[in-house]
């Protein structure tokens, strides 16, 4: 395992993982869809927001918690939900939900995931969110709210941007199935990561077990994985947020919105909280940043429910950037990712404790002692484009 204390930044985090993990899991991490461009602008967009340095303020005391939906966290970072956590390493999930938990931030947990409800629900004591994919099965929707609700989850994330499945080429390139189908390319991939192979030896989790069991057919890797990528909704849209939350009985946060327009019309239909998200580069290549789209959303609705940010998140000072435009908490789920690569629970505590301190270094060189007081008024300068269209209000 790496020296983690060593470990200075999510980027030394990640070439840390790339070590450990083998190829087509570590690159089903850091990966977007056709060029990769939305995925890069994500990072490289923050970098063209300047802070405001302010001395000779007192900056004692300072206080990084908030609330993110009523409840108070150490810091506005949650842990997203991303698939495959548990092939970055041997029982993924519940090693972040575990770190998550000791951090006291949020940690929400992928329909894809290695780790069932079921799983994290039992390793864990504190509330998780459950992220949902509607999917054609109505019937198996209803029984994944069901054991979310059975679990004492206290929020959904509804995501909104999967209808159809963008390409990844890296994915196809390196043949990826979960578990890894056993030809010499995945041999030869696995044989070079013997420690990794010991522990996922010494495991049961190794598919999808939120849906392994649950459906009807086959359960092979062949029928399962074909069951999946048939089941991806085109018909998804508003109505469903009120379904789905009749359902739920609790809040519901509408996950992958980028244009004004769709953030209105999900609190407009009940959502109760919203994630500027492009689902980290991965469907749509050529839409823009979150935080290039982020000042638009909150005029449109920040003064209706929670704004939150995903896809990007890199440093402490990419959350502060984004808390000066609005947001009310941020999400990291590449960075989680790279963490539990590299060390598993104790990695992704400290892909925390790095963005922590740099949150709180940054805030106080901007001259605040509580996140709650950061505002548009810690930015220097902007150089991303203003697009040339009227913000939606309503």
């Amino acid at each position: 395992m790496a020296a983690l204390d060593k470990i200075l930044t999510v980027d030394e985090m990640k070439t840390a993982a790339r070590r450990r993990v083998p190829k087509m899991f570590f690159e089903y991490a850091d990966s977007g869809s056709y060029t990769e461009g939305t995925y890069r602008d994500n990072e490289s967009d923050f970098n063209k927001i300047k802070l405001k340095q302010k001395v000779a303020v007192n900056l004692e005391g300072r206080n990084l918690k908030t609330k993110m939906l009523g409840k108070e966290i150490t810091m506005p970072v949650a842990i997203a939900p991303a698939a495959t956590g548990g092939m970055q390493v041997a029982d993924g999930e519940i090693k972040a939900a575990k770190a998550a938990e000791k951090y006291g931030i949020p940690f929400a947990l992928s329909t894809m995931s290695v780790c069932s409800i079921e799983d994290i629900a039992e390793n864990t004591t504190a509330p998780f969110w459950f992220q949902l994919y509607v999917m054609r099965d109505r019937g198996f929707i209803e029984r994944l709210i069901d054991r979310a609700k059975a679990a004492k989850c206290s929020a959904l994330v509804l995501t909104m941007d999967l209808q159809i499945l963008g390409q990844r080429h890296k994915d196809i390139h390196n043949g990826l199935s979960t578990p890894p189908k056993f030809n010499a390319y995945s041999i030869w991939q696995m044989m070079q990561h013997p420690l990794w192979c010991m522990r996922m030896l010494g495991t049961k989790r190794h598919t999808f077990r939120n849906i392994v069991g649950h459906v009807s057919g086959d359960h092979d890797l062949a029928s399962l994985s074909a069951w999946t990528a048939s089941q991806f909704d085109p018909t998804l849209n508003w109505a469903d947020i009120k379904w789905v939350k009749e359902r739920f009985g609790g809040p519901v946060i509408v996950k992958g919105v980028l244009d004004p327009e769709d953030a209105l019309a999900a609190v407009n239909n009940g959502a109760d909280a919203v994630i500027v998200s492009n689902h980290g580069g991965r469907q749509l290549d050529g839409a823009p940043s979150t935080i290039r789209v982020l000042p638009e959303i909150i005029d449109a609705i920040g003064s209706k429910t929670e704004v939150y940010l995903d896809s990007g998140i890199r440093s402490g000072q990419d959350v502060i950037k984004a808390m000066a435009y609005g947001a009310k908490g941020t999400f990291i789920g590449r960075p989680m990712l790279y963490g539990l690569g590299a060390g598993g629970e104790a990695g992704v505590t400290r892909v925390l404790d790095i963005i922590r301190k740099e949150l709180d270094t940054t805030m106080a060189l901007c001259g605040e002692r509580d996140i709650l007081n950061v505002g548009l008024h810690n930015i220097y300068s902007n150089d991303l484009p203003v697009r040339n269209a009227p913000v939606v209000k309503g």
